[in-house]
């Protein structure tokens, strides 16, 4: 009897033995099927074992009470005396609610359990189609498919089998499975059955002999008329029986399913015919299959049907998955195959993804199996469908780190015993970590995890999927090194030819000298080389990443070179985790920056600061050059420092610029490409005013010490005065001056024009050091003025003689350095000729039109492509900059906001006024933001200014890599760029030309 308020002897047992509800246990325990066995402490020490004890009472007790009365006693005497039945029916009871189902419906099945020979603790085909042999329908199948998956299950879940035995059994039960529903279908069609020949290719992980209690079986049908018959009703006849297997094997039943076969790995698709002929077959893949389709065919087994036929298709597509490495666009395949496919996951389960998400069980596959495909064309050791047997053959050939390769094995292992127990549960198709603590706690004890089964799973688990997520990469890459590293004895090393064959998978072009880059950064035994092999195998992963991988690995072995005695470089991107990435993105996206980066390598160290890619403000560096100037002994090391100073500020710059384009493990890509064109127009035109400022400082110094005779001051024009300049553009200005009190007006025009020449010159002094051309030609009378003019000679010029472009080319004007009060008054004098009091005459809007129209005619370079130029082309800068000037002149006397030199802003105003509807100032912005990132691109990739997309396919490739495209996609930005400027200029016909 028990005491009133204290807990029963057995209610305290059951906690102690893992029961989650004692309460509940303690009335199962009581059901009089149970009287046998009750207080058995045997039974709850079993009970106890299992991954969740409250599961596996609850099917006990309906096991039992399904048992027919004569055979009740039978059952629970087998259950007390037998301990390996015991075990064995209570894990699966434990751990699988959906076979405790079946045996509740089938309860003569435990007897499945009981006796164990020796060949039915590793049963094949043979032993599963033994079992199946009684199937004569799909719906006896399916029973008896269960009752073989319950002895597997049993053999998993207590430990008899491990993962990789237990997915090997289930992949041989789907192949008795296929055969028994091939028999079947030929049974019900003996008409079809007599006309063909139809093998059944298993593929994906039932190929691999590696399949999941609950998957797609993938499947491809071959046939063959038999002697004498006619092909076409042969292969119709062979479509039949096909369909058929498919849907005893899918179909739901009053038994359920099996599992869906998926024949869409065939060629075409679910567009081709179900069923082909081997030769039918040869010609698809031999013409038009892409690199997927021969990874995928790296599975391929001959698994039902005729076995003949079967090894027929092997033989013949085995030598063409071999050889897929030595395809064309192998590379840029492979470069968009490793892109993890994660775009289809739901944000809410990425981090629950087991099979797809980062660190999951596909990163695994894809590196095994691309490794498979580089090396398996000189290596038939290679040629395994199976993942592990595969990773294990890698390892043995020198091609995988034995370590690396013995951690990842661990952790796929584990990954696939979590995927393995999630389905066994429900026996569903899924690869998603469950958050209910309940199937956590079951999830946990299943692996064997009982002390805090929740946290001890999640810490494991993301402890595997941290090391695949570390290594799927390094898999590729670290062997290159130890080809050219010195090795312990007994270790194995990539051949020369093999690792060559590597680099040139990864998209590497010159892989000789790839090697021998590797061989002058890693070899030897210092510290700093044993710092670059832990470095490289990441670097090279990133380099592989981009458009040219190798001129990303010649500029860091040129870096390295260059920094490799300093002691924080190494130490800088061994420990900065963004440093090295940042590098990496840097160095192998085009010259401009990397020509940058090696004039003064110790710019290396910005891309380690959390603020060092940030662009300083005009103010900041204007402050520096002017210090600098100060220091220097004469004007031209004066301006050596200021140049120094604007190089590396572009360096910084164009980093911040391509990190923000590509983006990085850490952080993602810019989303808006317009902020990242304001923020390299800003930059660019603040170090080039600081540049300018400081010039000006030197030449005045070296002549004149401290104070010019005249006040003098440089107004920025196009681009320079709109904050919108790019990596190559000039520098357009006019110069104004103003002599000083009591100077004579000549001396004071000599004083400022001599001050004009020397910055030009000291700005274009052959250096290292990329120069700064400054353009004065929009001044009045262009290139046939004076250089100088004073403000009442601009007033007098811009009276009399102004002409319409010249007012349009002021409404970029903006003071830049100098004496800015005169450069404010310069502004008030032209603010009433660039937004003229109640807006343009129709005669000056006439005149605009025919200047733009002119210059279209004209001016666009001869053989360029009108759809592609993105300074004059169509619906190009050109268009869209001149829309928006033509409404600045006619509407900026009422419209403050019209006010500014900048075309975004002005853009956004006009929308703001209504001037331009939302649409069309969209469409506007996009083709004016678009056509500026391709010029700067163009500047980036090339190191030299262009207007339109490079002919070098590599040149090219980089081109869409920073604007966004994925390798293989260069079609796609071309033509995207042709429809969003084709928008664009229909606009502009209707805003500017009143079309």
């Amino acid at each position: 009897m028990t005491v009133p308020g204290r807990r029963s002897s057995t209610f305290s047992r059951l906690l102690r033995h893992g029961f989650t509800d004692p309460s509940g246990a303690e009335e199962l325990l009581a059901a009089p099927e149970l009287s046998a066995l009750r207080d058995d402490s045997v039974l709850l020490d079993a009970l106890g074992a299992t991954a969740d004890p409250d599961l596996a009472l609850r099917g006990l007790v309906r096991l039992a009470e399904a048992q027919p009365e004569t055979e009740r006693q039978t059952f629970t005497a087998t259950l007390l005396s037998a301990k390996p039945f015991r075990d064995r029916l209570l894990g699966v009871l434990g751990a699988s609610e959906a076979l405790a189902d079946h045996l509740a419906k089938h309860p003569r099945d435990w007897e499945s359990l009981v006796t164990y020979e020796a060949a039915d603790l590793h049963p094949g085909v043979a032993e599963f189609e033994q079992g199946l042999a009684e199937a004569g329908d799909a719906v006896s199948l399916r029973v008896a498919y269960r009752r073989c998956l319950l002895a597997i299950a049993a053999r998993d879940v207590c430990g008899t089998t491990d993962v990789a035995q237990a997915a090997a059994e289930l992949a041989d039960l789907a192949t008795a499975t296929l055969r028994a529903a091939l028999a079947i279908a030929r049974t019900a069609a003996p008409a079809d059955a007599a006309q063909c020949r139809l093998a059944v290719i298993a593929m994906g992980k039932c190929g691999g002999h590696e399949l999941n209690y609950v998957s797609d079986v993938d499947v491809i049908f071959v046939g063959e008329p038999v002697e004498g018959a006619d092909e076409g009703k042969a292969i119709q006849a062979a479509t039949r029986l096909a369909s058929h297997l498919m849907r005893i094997c899918s179909e739901s039943t009053v038994e359920g399913t099996i599992w869906p076969v998926d024949a869409n790995l065939r060629p075409e698709g679910r567009n081709g015919p179900l069923v082909r002929t081997l030769s039918s077959h040869l010609a698809y893949y031999q013409r038009w299959a892409k690199t997927w389709e021969f990874q995928a065919l790296l599975k391929a087994r001959a698994v039902a049907g005729d076995p003949e036929l079967g090894a027929q298709y092997i033989d013949a597509v085995s030598p063409l998955v071999w050889q897929a490495a030595e395809r064309e666009n192998f590379v840029p395949d492979v470069q968009k195959m490793r892109r993890r496919v994660v775009d289809n996951i739901p944000a809410a389960q990425i981090d629950r993804e087991l099979k797809l998400g980062p660190g999951g069980l596909r990163d695994v596959e894809f590196a095994v199996q691309l490794l498979q495909l580089v090396h398996g064309r000189s290596d038939a050791g290679l040629h395994s469908g199976t993942t592990l047997d595969a990773l294990t053959a890698l390892a043995a050939g020198g091609y995988v780190g034995r370590a690396d390769a013995a951690q990842l094995d661990e952790a796929y292992r584990f990954l696939r015993a979590m995927e393995h127990r999630i389905q066994l549960y429900r026996l569903r198709r899924t690869h998603l970590v469950p958050e209910d603590e309940a199937d956590l706690r079951r999830l946990g004890r299943s692996l064997g995890l009982r002390t805090d089964p929740v946290a001890e799973l999640n810490k494991e688990w993301k402890r595997h999927a941290a090391v695949v997520r570390r290594l799927h990469e390094k898999l590729f890459y670290r062997p290159l090194l130890d080809a050219v590293a010195q090795l312990a004895p007994g270790e194995i090393r990539l051949s020369p030819k093999a690792a060559g064959q590597r680099l040139e998978a990864l998209g590497y072009q010159d892989p000789a000298a790839a090697l021998r880059h590797l061989e002058a950064l890693a070899s030897g035994v210092s510290r700093k080389a044993a710092i670059q092999r832990t470095l490289l195998p990441v670097l090279l992963g990133w380099f592989a990443d981009s458009a040219d991988p190798d001129a990303g690995l010649l500029g860091f072995r040129k870096v390295s070179d260059a920094l490799g005695k300093t002691p924080w470089y190494l130490r800088l991107l061994r420990d900065e985790g963004a440093a090295a990435e940042n590098l990496a993105r840097v160095l192998s996206a085009g010259r401009l920056a990397p020509d940058l980066l090696l004039r003064a390598p110790e710019a290396v160290a910005l891309l380690g600061d959390p603020e060092g890619l940030k662009p300083r403000g005009r103010d900041h560096l204007e402050q520096e050059v002017l210090a600098a100037v100060g220091r220097a002994d004469d004007a031209e090391q004066a301006v050596a420092a200021v140049r120094g100073v604007r190089r590396r500020e572009l360096f910084r710059t164009a980093a911040a610029d391509l990190i923000g384009s590509y983006g990085t493990e850490d952080n993602p890509r810019e989303p808006d490409p317009g902020a990242l064109v304001d923020r390299v127009g800003e930059a660019v035109t603040d170090l080039n005013a600081a540049t300018i400022a400081g010039a000006l400082r030197a030449a005045v110094r070296a002549e004149w010490g401290d104070t010019l005779p005249t006040r003098f001051a440089v107004i920025g024009m196009g681009r320079f005065g709109g904050h919108e300049l790019g990596y190559g553009s000039d520098a357009d200005v006019l110069f104004v001056h103003e002599p000083r009190e009591g100077v004579d007006e000549q001396e004071a025009a000599k004083a400022a024009n001599r001050v004009v020449a020397e910055m030009r010159r000291l700005l274009q002094l052959p250096t290292a050091d990329p120069p700064l051309l400054i353009d004065p030609d929009l001044r009045p009378e262009g290139k046939s003025g004076p250089l100088v003019r004073t403000l009442k000679s601009y007033e007098a010029y811009y009276r009399r003689w102004s002409l319409v472009w010249e007012s349009q080319a002021l409404l970029r004007a903006e003071p830049m350095a100098g004496d800015l009060d005169l450069a404010e008054q310069f502004i008030e004098l032209v603010d009433p000729l660039r937004y003229p009091a109640e807006g343009l005459g129709e005669d000056a809007v006439r005149e605009i039109r025919r200047l733009k129209a002119r210059m279209e005619s004209e001016r666009l370079p001869r053989g360029a492509d009108p759809t592609l130029h993105a300074k004059l082309g169509r619906g190009g800068l050109s268009d869209v900059e001149w829309t928006v000037q033509l409404l600045q002149m006619r509407h900026g006397w009422a419209e403050p906001g019209l006010r500014t030199p900048r075309t975004r802003e002005a853009l956004a105003a006009a929308h703001a006024a209504g001037l331009i509807p939302t649409e069309e100032a969209q469409t506007l912005d996009e083709a004016w933001v678009l056509a500026t990132r391709v010029r700067n691109a163009v500047m980036l990739v090339r190191g030299r200014p262009g207007d339109t997309f490079p002919s070098d396919p590599r040149e090219l490739a980089a081109v869409g890599r920073y604007l966004g495209y994925v390798p293989g996609h260069v079609g796609e930005m071309v033509d995207d760029y042709r429809r969003i400027t084709r928008r664009a200029r229909a606009v502009v016909e209707e805003l500017f030309y009143g079309a």
